[in-house]
Formats: C-alpha cells, structure tokens, sequence
C-alpha cells in the first residue's frame, strides 16, 4: 500500500520547491523582534497555512482554477509580484515599523502563502494527485506532502536557536540577505509565469 518512489520523487520535487533550508533566513527575518512563543507559533501556523492551501488545490485544484479563470502562469506571476513587495520591504527595513498586524499577516502571508505554499508547489501537487491512480500512490503522494511538511515546521521551529548565536545584528544582516534572496524568487517566478503566456500564445 506505499510507493516509495513517487514518495520519494514529490518529496524531493516539494523539498527544492519549497526549500526548508532557504526558508530559515527569511523566517528570521520577517519574525524578528517577537518573543520565542511567538515566533514558534508563527511557524506551526505558518505551515498549517501551507498545508491547507496545499491539501486543498491537491483535492479541488483544477476546478478551482476553472472556476475562477485562472491559469496557473497568471498565479505564478501573482504570486511573484506579492513576494517582490515583501522582498522590498525586507530590503529598506519596513518590516521594523507595523508591528500591530503582523504577528497573524507574517504567519499567513507571506509565509504560509505564497512562500511555502507558492505556485510551484501547488502545480506539482495538483500533477501529482492527478497521476495518482491507485490507492498506493495517493497514499505515498499525501505521505510526501505531510513529510515535507513536517521538515518545515522542524526547519523553522528550531532556527529560532541561530537568533541566539547571531544576536540583533546578525538579525539585520540576515534580514537584507532575506530580503535579496526574495526578490531574486520573485522576478524569477514573474519570469518563469510570463514565459509561459508566451510560450503558449
């Protein structure tokens, strides 16, 4: 009842679409300066955000996208402009100044979505569901889904350790390397999105 090489093949899809180790600056960033509860609340938040989102264009993907008109190079590009927002903000330090709403907005958006749960991998599932046609490959396609989940959670729990190391400056420095790194996703996305629409033009 377990296929473990489509486990394997979507884990490792999902592991560089997602990218537990990447992710560990950026969640530095965008939760410095909240205390430690906090900030292991947002990342058990910030992937039951990604697994939903996740689980649910698993189930309903296509029709959703049908539903509403939307091709999946249109999301990529979406969802690629949202992140080059972010990434400016990490950039110039604008993240420091509300501090009211974003406790909940970091935990959802952008890391829940579209961060982790970003286009790449809500288009790799979708395949994945779709080429499962048996009860073994479903069950090792949803064993993957919550195992790459699962490294997230560990990944982003436990850099809250390297906060202690690095101390505010190294917070800084992180959060400018965060806020690059971002940007440089975001217009690759954008890129990868709108050479789609030509392509299929």
């Amino acid at each position: 009842m377990f296929d473990l090489a489509v486990f394997g093949s979507l884990f490792l899809t999902l592991f560089v679409i997602m990218d537990p180790p990447g992710i560990t600056p950026i969640f530095l960033a965008l939760t410095s300066g909240r205390p430690a509860k906090v900030q292991k609340r947002m990342a058990f938040q910030a992937v039951c955000v990604a697994g939903g989102v996740i689980a649910i264009f698993g189930l309903l993907g296509h029709q959703i996208l049908n539903y509403l008109h939307v091709s999946v190079p249109a999301l990529m590009i979406a969802g690629g402009l949202l992140l080059l927002l972010i990434a400016l903000d990490l950039l110039t330090g604008k993240t420091d100044e509300p501090k009211q709403t974003k406790d909940v907005n970091v935990a959802l958006v952008p890391l829940g979505m579209p961060l982790l749960a970003g286009p790449g991998a809500i288009v790799s599932v979708i395949l994945a569901v779709q080429r499962a046609d048996s009860v073994a490959t479903q069950v090792s396609v949803w064993s993957a889904i919550l195992a790459i989940h699962v490294v997230l959670w560990l990944v982003m729990r436990y850099s809250l350790l390297i906060i202690r190391v690095i101390k505010d400056g190294g917070v800084v420095l992180v959060t400018r390397l965060a806020g690059m790194m971002l940007s440089a996703i975001a217009v690759q996305q954008i890129i990868n999105g709108v050479t789609q629409v030509i392509q299929a033009s």
